[in-house]
Parts: structure tokens; C-alpha cells; sequence
């Protein structure tokens, strides 16, 4: 088997992760730094070169894989040459190297008898790799994995799992297991967009504008350092996994419906929730996220959770964009009424309730709710106004929350 360059192949700024043997090799970066992509590229080649060597792949939700770490190590093995010695598979998803039968298996936490009950066929499983790990927010759900990586291995065989992720928050149980502490048998690295060379100088522009009109975004995506906690505007939240048409059954609950357009550099944000204004609770049992969407694939991905008949209250600063959606067939949208002090007022009501965002479901959710603080002035004092930051979903759920504020909702009835 040839020698990989890694100057060639790589590039820069990820010797040491290479070369590590330890049981935990913790990456945090911030976007584009590389970490996913060597990560798949070092799995794909220690498979190779390790012929007893099998993978488990983690994400919080199963579904997450195919348009990533599949995709990712599917590329990997085109990147090296080797494609032609890997099958991959979607049913069940999997991919497996040809001349020894070595497999790298798919899991989410969304289905954790999947995990509890892996066996392999061939050689030994060594290696687990966690993709988007600040989205486990729950240590014990990593525990569980971490010790079904067990049992003798081979001379020159070694156990190993890799974490990659965004820092989003500093409160995070991530930060005080591996970067808090002095451990031989962990590698803890931050890599930053800096260390990839084969970014184009298009990549490079969009941080630039990152560093200059959202810098605590920046601080975290660019820089790859902790997002800061101090002065969170929610804290009466947590996730759980539940069943939403049982709580949509009970009395006293209304289906609410946000949707907040994104721009050039930001996401829009769908979200669905069940509210009970007497228990002041709030459950949120779904989301959409995603960048660079247009109106007619706004509507088609309402349609296709099936939302279209239900009344969606989004941003009114877009009132073009809600009469194209409505022309599309999502007939009940509407502008919310904003005001002067329609954010302030609105975070102020929300504060008033739990809110309890399904564990699975909605990650993005979790990760702005973690991440939404007020803004400071220029000697640390807080102010009365939240960050111009991670509110996306957070103003979806506003504009949702108009009709229980205001005294009417709608139900699944």
C-alpha cells in the first residue's frame, strides 16, 4: 500500500491528529477548518492499512449521515484512489472495503438499541467517530458508546474515539471532559478555516464579512473558540424526546407555526411547537434550517412535513416573500405584527414558559437557545437588547407565539 502525503492529501495543521493513538482525539473548529473531512480521510486510510479494523459512525440523528459523514467518507475514498475497493451502501447504510470485508456502520442516537446491539464480522470494532458532537448534549448518552468500544484488540491495534464539532457553547459538558484537563489519553485540538489551504479566496471573503457584521459568530465558526454562555436570555429549557401527537391530544394545547427567511449569510428557520398557555409550556417537535433556500423550496418543504394547511405566522419584513409562498399553496401564512419594541416584548413572554425542545428533532433549536445572549456594551455590561445572533429559529418562535399572546391559535383538530 502507497504512503499518503499528508502535505499533498491533507494539507496543513493536522499532524498530530494523524499520528495519535490515545482513546480520544476531540476536535473543535469552526467552519472549514478541515476537522470532518480528515477525519473521514484518516478512517477510510487506517481501514485500509489495519485489515481487523471496523468504524462506528455516530450522529445524534440517524438521518443526519447521508448528506454528511457518508457523503464525506464516500469522497474520501476518491480522494485517496481507493473508490474502486469500497462498496457503499444506503440500505442498510454502510460501507464496506472489498478485500477483507471491513465495515463502517451508521448509528444515531435516535435509535440507541441500534448501538447496544452492534456486532461485526470481521476483526474487531476500534474506532468510533462523532460527527456534530455539541449537539450530544447529554454526557451519558456518550458514555453508553464509549463503553461498547471494549475488549482486547491485536498487537498495534488500539481503541479510539473521535469527536468533531462547532464550540457553541462553553457551558457545554465537552469542554470540561477533554479541554479542562491534563490527559495523556486524550488529544484536544481547535483548528480554524486558517489551517485549510484549498479553501477558495470566495471562503476566505465570507468570513471576512462573518468577523465584521456578526462577531460572536465569528468567534466561534471563524476562530474556532467557545461560545460564551454568560447572559443566555432562556434558561428554563432542556431537551426530551417525546410523542408531539399525544401532547397535541391533550387539553389545552395549541399547534403554533414560526418562519423566519434567511439572507445571503443566514439560514431561514421553520419551526413547529405545542404551547399550553395555562402551564405556560412550550414543546418544539420540529424545524427546518438551512441556507440559500428560495420561497418555492420554502413551500415545498412545508408541504412536505405537511404543514401546509396550518396557519404560519412569519417574518413581516418580507411581505413579498409571504405572498410568493402563498401563491405556491400555503395559503395561511401571515406577516407577524411587528412593533418598536416587538423583539424586546416578545422575549419577555417567551421567558415566561418552559420550553422543552424535542431531543432528535430539532438540534438547531437547542444549539440557538444555547447560544442567544444579550449584547454587551464595550466595558461587559449587559444591555436590554439581545444580540443581532443565533435568532433565527428564536424569532420563528416569536412570530409563532403572536396568536397565543394575542389570544387565539390553532390546533390539529
Amino acid at each position: 500500500m502507497s504512503e499518503v502525503s499528508l502535505q499533498q492529501t491533507i494539507g496543513k495543521g493536522y499532524v498530530d491528529f494523524w499520528r495519535f493513538r490515545g482513546r480520544y482525539r476531540v476536535v473543535k473548529g469552526g467552519r472549514g477548518s478541515k476537522k470532518s473531512v480528515t477525519a473521514a480521510l484518516w478512517h477510510i486510510y487506517h481501514m485500509m492499512k489495519m485489515p481487523k479494523a471496523n468504524t462506528l459512525v455516530i450522529r445524534k440523528t440517524f438521518n443526519a449521515h447521508k448528506d454528511s459523514t457518508f457523503a464525506q467518507l464516500k469522497w474520501a475514498t476518491h480522494r485517496l484512489g481507493v473508490a474502486h475497493l469500497w462498496q457503499f451502501k444506503k440500505s442498510p447504510l454502510e460501507a464496506t472495503y472489498k478485500p477483507t470485508g471491513q465495515k463502517i456502520m451508521f448509528r444515531g442516537l435516535d435509535d440507541p438499541m441500534s448501538i447496544t446491539s452492534i456486532t461485526v464480522d470481521t476483526g474487531y470494532l476500534c474506532w468510533a467517530w462523532f460527527e456534530e458532537a455539541y449537539q450530544v448534549l447529554n454526557e451519558d448518552d456518550f458514555d453508553k458508546i464509549d463503553m461498547s468500544i471494549r475488549g482486547e484488540l491485536p498487537e498495534g491495534y488500539f481503541k479510539q474515539l473521535t469527536l468533531t464539532f462547532n464550540p457553541w457553547n462553553e457551558r457545554h459538558w465537552l469542554k470540561q471532559r477533554f479541554f479542562d484537563v491534563s490527559n495523556p489519553n486524550i488529544l484536544a485540538l481547535t483548528t480554524t478555516f486558517k489551517s485549510n489551504e484549498f479553501l477558495g479566496d470566495d471562503d476566505r471573503e465570507l468570513f471576512e464579512w462573518m468577523r465584521k457584521h456578526k462577531p460572536k459568530r465569528y468567534r466561534v465558526e471563524g476562530e474556532g473558540n467557545w461560545g460564551i454562555a454568560e447572559g443566555a436570555i432562556f434558561e428554563n429549557w432542556c431537551e426530551e424526546e417525546f410523542e408531539w401527537r399525544d401532547i397535541a391530544k391533550l387539553p389545552g394545547y395549541k399547534a403554533i407555526f414560526g418562519l423566519d427567511f434567511g439572507y445571503t449569510n443566514d439560514p431561514s428557520a421553520f419551526i413547529a411547537a405545542l404551547v399550553n398557555k395555562d402551564l405556560k409550556k412550550i414543546y418544539i417537535f420540529d424545524e427546518h434550517y438551512e441556507g440559500a433556500l428560495t420561497n418555492d423550496k420554502i413551500a415545498e418543504i412545508i408541504k412536505k412535513k405537511s404543514y401546509a394547511k396550518e396557519k404560519i405566522v412569519a417574518d413581516s419584513s418580507e411581505p413579498k416573500s409571504i405572498d410568493e409562498i402563498r401563491g405556491y399553496g400555503i395559503n395561511r401564512i401571515r406577516a407577524a405584527e411587528k412593533g418598536p419594541d416587538s423583539v424586546i416584548n416578545g422575549i419577555q413572554y417567551l421567558q415566561q414558559y418552559e420550553i422543552i425542545v424535542h431531543k432528535f428533532r430539532c438540534p438547531n433549536v437547542s444549539m440557538e437557545l444555547s447560544s442567544y445572549v444579550w449584547d454587551q456594551d464595550k466595558t461587559g455590561r449587559f444591555l436590554n437588547r439581545p444580540i443581532d445572533d443565533f435568532n433565527h429559529a428564536m424569532d420563528a418562535l416569536r412570530y409563532a407565539m403572536e396568536q397565543i399572546r394575542k389570544g387565539s391559535g390553532v390546533s390539529f383538530d
